[in-house]
């Protein structure tokens, strides 16, 4: 099942992560563009983080508990693997 979060403000990631029970967990969401709002409203969360897919590394993915892509995301680190 695939449902589509549109993460705009702060109360809206909140529900996202409570939505997907994950909140009080270290969870990543990986991006594939910068978003200033969506980065902005995790970073008030203490175990939430936010980066593009460019930017992606090894030890950010095994430190998080809950690994968030989006499909984009996903397209994005493919390209990269692949080289």
């Amino acid at each position: 099942m695939c449902t589509i979060f549109v993460l705009s403000s702060y109360i809206c990631y909140i529900s996202f992560v409570e939505n997907l029970k994950v909140a009080d967990k270290k969870n990543l969401l990986v991006l594939p563009n910068v978003d200033k709002n969506i980065y902005l409203s995790a970073r008030n969360l203490e175990k939430s983080k936010v980066m593009t897919a460019a930017l992606l590394n090894t030890y950010c993915v095994m430190d998080a508990t809950v690994l968030i892509l989006t499909e984009s995301s996903l397209e994005q680190i493919e390209k990269v693997l692949t080289k």
